[in-house]
């Protein structure tokens, strides 16, 4: 028994001696409380670049905050109008409007309280948070009209100042459309010394542009091919929203009677080329890919046609037979601009709501070029023209914008008569609108010495690029902002998403 005794006796001491030793730091603990200071685990748009269709972001924290403390020490700079909302531990930040492109954010949050510190009798603040994101670069895409680019496809950075030109001489481009993300463009052109304005192609290249800084970009100029007029004239396209699908209109060369819509993905594997198919249906006009990009939109006998995307398209989702055009839709397809004609040669511009509203927005006696609507507020910006003349039926363009909720027209600015061909294109954060002043050739010149044409095939002999700053219409009521012409010579200017 002495034995055991002594040798149990310096385990027992070791075990209460450690038994001592954490009741005491337990007791230490109790009495400091609790002394976990709470932090921003995770901000989901940290070192990020956003564009028009990253609306929210969202803050997650290691313990429960206080809800008020945090929205009334939340900021941003430069400020962005947003409201908030929660779920635990996360919140969420969404935004009114876009955020301005080419602009640098700074989120910061400090001296927002513990939710259980105040119970305690304790003021325990927030470990201080700074967190960064930037928007887009604000970029545009216009094809060039001076000697040096003729025809080709240019880059301008806006924010940056900087010019590229990113698709060869030997090819006219005649339209383009770009990719959601911007890292590419799907154009169509003709070969320099083909005057054949039916003798399009289509092609992708590459703008040298990454969404994001840390993921590295192909080089700019990268040029693919990828609908041929081997059998079929390529006569129009569209590229759908989400950038998968591509949308032509063609013709068979061999035979005039056998035309309409082919549909084709955008993207395929590099072993093999995508394959376009026939939409089975009956020959329309004019186009457009429907927001979801599921279906398009077809002016279609004496209405308008909303056809699904696939082979057999002989049953419509939808007939309009009021409308004969759908000038645009709205991001998120609940609205539509469409264009009714009128039997006394007027057109009437009707906003069209899928619960079945039609309310006229306008009438005129010449035409509805182009409508956009504003991502930022309901506002439609037009591009329509008035008659000038019955006898020679001259048309004078002009810009208004249309406030949704009101009715109210603003006109924002007459263009020259003999701007016939003019093209507008509103900002992915509708700050801006780009448009060309396009010069016809009025001297006779010989066919290889200008193969720039209009949409019309007049010969265009330069062009002038401009870019109107806009405000909303409720803002702005009585205030205009002159367009500033940009240092540039082209046409068809469009936004980079």
């Amino acid at each position: 028994m002495t034995t055991s005794k002594a040798f149990i006796q310096p385990l027992d001491r070791a075990a209460i001696a450690l038994m001592l030793l954490l009741s005491l730091l337990i007791g230490f603990i109790v009495l400091q409380g609790d002394v976990v200071t709470s932090r921003v685990r995770d901000f989901t748009w940290q070192n990020q670049q956003i564009g028009a269709e990253d609306i929210s972001f969202s803050l997650t924290f290691s313990r429960p905050m206080d809800i008020k403390s945090v929205e009334e020490n939340l900021k941003i700079e430069p400020p962005l109008a947003g409201k908030i909302s929660w779920a635990g531990r996360r919140m969420v930040y969404t935004l009114l409007t876009p955020a301005p492109y080419g602009t640098n954010y700074e989120v910061q949050l400090q001296s927002a309280k513990d939710r259980f510190s105040q119970p305690d009798g304790k003021n325990r603040v927030i470990q201080p948070f700074k967190g960064n994101f930037q928007t887009r670069d604000r970029v545009i895409l216009y094809i060039g009209a001076d000697p040096d680019n003729q025809g080709q496809l240019v880059l301008y950075n806006l924010t940056e100042e900087q010019k590229q030109i990113i698709t060869p001489k030997d090819l006219i481009v005649m339209d383009f459309k770009p990719f959601p993300d911007g890292g590419k463009i799907l154009f169509s052109a003709r070969t320099s010394n083909n005057q054949d304005l039916l003798s399009a192609q289509l092609y992708t290249v590459t703008t040298g542009i990454s969404v994001q800084p840390e993921t590295p970009a192909e080089p700019a100029g990268k040029v693919d091919l990828i609908l041929d007029n081997k059998k079929y004239q390529n006569l129009k396209f569209d590229l759908s929203p989400d950038g998968e699908t591509i949308v032509v209109q063609r013709g068979n060369k061999a035979n005039p009677g056998d035309f309409g819509l082919w549909f084709m993905p955008a993207t395929s594997d590099r072993s093999e080329k995508p394959t376009p198919k026939r939409l089975q249906s009956q020959p329309g006009g004019d186009f457009m890919i429907t927001p979801d990009s599921k279906a398009v939109a077809v002016a279609q006998g004496q209405g308008a046609a909303i056809l699904p995307l696939q082979s057999d398209a002989s049953k419509p989702l939808d007939f309009l037979p009021q409308f004969g055009l759908v000038q645009a839709f709205s991001k998120d397809g609940s609205q539509a601009a469409m264009v009714k004609f009128n039997t006394d040669y007027t057109r009437d511009l009707f906003l069209v709501t899928n619960q079945g509203i039609q309310k006229p927005l306008l009438k005129t006696t010449g035409s509805i070029r182009n409508c956009q609507f504003d991502p930022a507020s309901p506002t439609l910006y037009c591009l329509l023209t008035q008659l000038v003349s019955n006898e020679e039926y001259i048309e004078q363009p002009y810009l208004v914008a249309i406030d949704l909720k009101t009715g109210e027209q603003k006109p924002l600015l007459a263009l020259p008569i003999d701007q016939r061909n003019v093209q507008m294109s509103l900002s992915p954060d509708g700050l801006g609108l780009l448009f060309d002043q396009v010069m016809p050739q009025t001297e006779p010149v010989p066919l290889s010495a200008n193969p720039l044409k209009t949409e019309d095939g007049e010969a265009i002999a330069t062009s002038s690029l401009w870019l109107m700053p806009l405000l909303p219409i409720a803002d702005a009521p009585t205030t205009t902002i002159g367009p500033e012409k940009l240092p540039l010579v082209g046409f068809h200017p469009r936004w980079l998403p």
